[in-house]
C-alpha cells in the first residue's frame, strides 16, 4: 500500500530522494523503490472532515439559538422556569456521561474518525460545564465565590482527560485554570482593579510563569507525555497574551486613568514585552525548541508594529505610514525567503 501524501509533502520527499542519490548514499534502484512508496493524493479529505465538523457545530449552535428566539420555545422555557437547578444539573451530567461512553467506545471501534469522535467529545465537555454551572446555582449562598466552579471544573476535566487520554479535555481544564485565576483573585480583592498591585495582565504573567516552569518540571513525567506539549503552548499563550497587554495598557486597571496618560510613557512595558519575545527566540534556536521560537518571532513582530501604530499613526501622513508599513513587510519576507531557500540547500 502506498503512502497518501499532500503536495508539498510528496515535492519535499522527491528532492530529497534525488539529493540522496546524487550524492551516492543510495542507489538508483533504491531511489525508484522510495518514489513509487508514496503518491501525491488528489483531495485533502482530512482537512474537509476536519472543517465539516466544525461548521456542523457551528451550524447546531446557530440552530439552538434560532429555537431559542422561538415563542413556541420562549414558552416551553417558562413552563420549565421552576425545573430545580439539582435536577437540570443531573440531567446535564447523565447527558455528558452518555457522551463520553458514546464516544469512549466510538474512538475505540474506530480510530480513524478523529473528527467525529472529537466532537463528540467536545459536546460532553459542553455538558459537563452546563453540569457544573447548575450544580453551583444549586448550592449558591449570595456569596458570589463562583471561581470555586472554575476550580471544580479543573479537576474534573483533569480526571476525564487523564481518564479518556484526551488533548481536547485537557485544553478546556487549562482554560478553566485560568478562570479560576482570573476570577479568584477578583474576589479576593472584591473586583477592585489590583490584586497586591497587580492588574489582570500583570497578574496572568506570573500565572503563566509559573504554568510554563511547571511543564519543564514535569516533563519527564510518562503520564505528562500526551499533554506537555499542548499546555507548553497555552502556557506561552496566555504569557504573550499579557505582556501584549501590558505593552498596550501598562500596569492600569482602570481605563479611564489609562486614557488619561501618554501611550508614550508606558514605553518600558513594550521594551521588557520585547525582551521576553527575543529571549524566546534565541532559546528556541539555540536548544532547538520550534515552540519557543515560533512564539518569540511571532510575537516581537507583533510588539514591534503595536508599538509602531500606537506612536505614529496619529502623527503621520497616512501615506508615509503605510509606505513605511508596506517596506518593512517586504524586507521581512525577503529575509525569510532568503532563510527558507538557504536551509532548502543546506538540508538533505
Amino acid at each position: 500500500m502506498k503512502l497518501n501524501l499532500d503536495k508539498q509533502e510528496s515535492e519535499f520527499l522527491n528532492k530529497a530522494v534525488t539529493h540522496w542519490e546524487k550524492e551516492h548514499l543510495i542507489d538508483s534502484e533504491l531511489a525508484q523503490n522510495l518514489r513509487n512508496s508514496y503518491e501525491v493524493k488528489g483531495f485533502d479529505w482530512m482537512r474537509l472532515a476536519k472543517y465539516s465538523f466544525w461548521i456542523a457545530l457551528v451550524c447546531g449552535a446557530i440552530a439552538v439559538g434560532s429555537l431559542i428566539i422561538n415563542d413556541a420555545f420562549i414558552n416551553w422555557l417558562k413552563s420549565l422556569y421552576y425545573t430545580p437547578d439539582i435536577v437540570i444539573s443531573i440531567l446535564s451530567g447523565i447527558l455528558a456521561a452518555a457522551s463520553f461512553l458514546f464516544g469512549r467506545r466510538w474512538e475505540k471501534k474506530y480510530p480513524e474518525k478523529i473528527f467525529s469522535n472529537e466532537a463528540t467529545i467536545f459536546t460532553g465537555v459542553l455538558f459537563t460545564a452546563c453540569c457544573i454551572a447548575f450544580l453551583g446555582k444549586t448550592f449558591d449562598n449570595g456569596s458570589g465565590h463562583y471561581s470555586l466552579l472554575f476550580l471544580l471544573s479543573v479537576f474534573v476535566y483533569g480526571v476525564l482527560a487523564w481518564r479518556m487520554d484526551s488533548r481536547l479535555i485537557w485544553l478546556f481544564a487549562l482554560v478553566s485554570l485560568g478562570s479560576w485565576f482570573g476570577t479568584e483573585t477578583g474576589y479576593q480583592t472584591r473586583w477592585s482593579y489590583y490584586f497586591l498591585g497587580l492588574n489582570y495582565p500583570l497578574r496572568f504573567v506570573l500565572f503563566s510563569i509559573v504554568l510554563v516552569g511547571s511543564c519543564y518540571i514535569l516533563k519527564k513525567q510518562k503520564w505528562f507525555d500526551r499533554f506537555w506539549e499542548l499546555t507548553y503552548v497555552v502556557g506561552l499563550l496566555y504569557l504573550f497574551m499579557s505582556l501584549w497587554l501590558l505593552s498596550i495598557f501598562g500596569n492600569y486597571g482602570n481605563i479611564d486613568k489609562w486614557w488619561q496618560i501618554r501611550q508614550i510613557s508606558l514605553f518600558y512595558w513594550g521594551i521588557i514585552s520585547g525582551v521576553v519575545a527575543a529571549g524566546f527566540l534565541l532559546f528556541g534556536l539555540k536548544t532547538k525548541d520550534v515552540i519557543a521560537r515560533e512564539f518569540g518571532i511571532t510575537f516581537l513582530l507583533i510588539f514591534i508594529y503595536t508599538k509602531y501604530f500606537e506612536y505614529f499613526w496619529d502623527h503621520t501622513n497616512k501615506t508615509i505610514f503605510f509606505t513605511i508599513l508596506g517596506i518593512s513587510f517586504w524586507l521581512i519576507g525577503r529575509k525569510a525567503e532568503r532563510i527558507w531557500n538557504f536551509r532548502s540547500k543546506v538540508s538533505p
